[in-house]
């Protein structure tokens, strides 16, 4: 089991990286496919322990839902995007 800040401090550096503002959850898993001790469900608990805590929110197109920062998320909204 691998340290649950250091796989949010992850998610939160590489989010804000992305080129895209929302992702999708398997697109978080490539960031951890060296790590054996990162599993999918864990990360799927960490990003949602992150929406609760309001660091990361849902964003949906209408027929998926992706992960986002709120920030960009927000920011990418008001241009359209």
């Amino acid at each position: 089991m691998a340290d649950k800040e250091a796989i949010k401090a992850t998610i939160i550096e590489q989010m804000t990286k992305a080129k895209k503002p929302a992702l999708y959850l398997k697109d978080m898993h490539k960031w951890f496919k060296d790590d054996a001790s990162v599993k999918p469900r864990e990360i799927k608990n960490v990003a949602n322990e992150m929406v609760r805590e309001q660091k990361l929110m849902f964003w949906s197109s209408g027929s998926s839902t992706m992960y986002a920062l709120p920030d960009r998320a927000k920011n990418e909204d008001k241009r359209g995007v």
